[in-house]
């Protein structure tokens, strides 16, 4: 128990890392998953093989191998670096990672929820005059939003759970690579992992009951 109550702000740390990770991942997918779907749905063919590629490639690829890359690859090899820090690096170079991988999974939620718009309602925008990044961004993407709403609720689940593996990418200081030190200085194991398991389930948990009620209250009448 000593032991434990010693190492407790080491592993707060790390689980509030995850957290941050979280965070700006979760707004950078959005970001970049939006731009993605608006690609694949694109008139433009060159635009919609790029898109097509990208989300395939990326989303069939394991997570561990997409952070290896971002350090390995764009950090090692290509010379890529976000800052002279190295753990400020790895924790831009993880995010920079993930980010690209979970926007594939976003971008898909919304192509789903792209394929629900009635064609009519398209085909009306392109007849009173708005172009297809208009019609898109006024009509289309808001419709799309609402639908998906508990999906992208499992999305951004999904990706709170795979800051865990940010060791992958470089990054020793969130909560997975602290506990696995800490089991190897104190050797008790099973009430820090139940207590990290309690913490994620703390913010995974509202995250699904929060999508659930605004899907719910968001739906389109069709």
């Amino acid at each position: 128990m000593d032991d434990l109550i010693k190492y407790a702000p080491d592993l707060l740390a790390g689980f509030l890392e995850n957290v941050k990770l979280s965070l700006i991942c979760a707004v950078l997918a959005l970001v970049l998953g939006t731009i993605l779907v608006s690609m694949r749905v694109s008139p433009t063919p060159v635009l919609r093989g790029a898109g097509t590629v990208y989300v395939n490639i990326v989303r069939n690829t394991p997570l561990t191998l997409v952070l290896a890359f971002s350090s390995l690859g764009l950090s090692d090899t290509i010379g890529l670096a976000f800052s002279a820090t190295p753990s400020t690096n790895s924790f831009w170079l993880v995010v920079f990672g993930l980010s690209a991988y979970t926007a594939t999974f976003v971008c898909e939620a919304l192509r789903a929820g792209i394929n629900t718009v009635p064609l009519g309602q398209a085909e009306a925008a392109r007849a009173i005059g708005l172009t297809f990044l208009q019609s898109l961004r006024l009509i289309i993407l808001p419709q799309a939003f609402r639908t998906v709403v508990a999906p992208l609720g499992s999305v951004m689940i999904a990706m709170i759970k795979n800051t865990t593996v940010a060791i992958a990418g470089g990054y020793l200081m969130e909560s997975a690579f602290v506990m696995r030190d800490t089991f190897d200085d104190t050797g008790v194991s099973i009430p820090i992992f139940v207590g990290l398991v309690i913490a994620f389930m703390a913010v995974t948990l509202p995250v699904g009951f929060v999508t659930s009620r605004l899907a719910s209250k968001l739906a389109v009448a069709r």
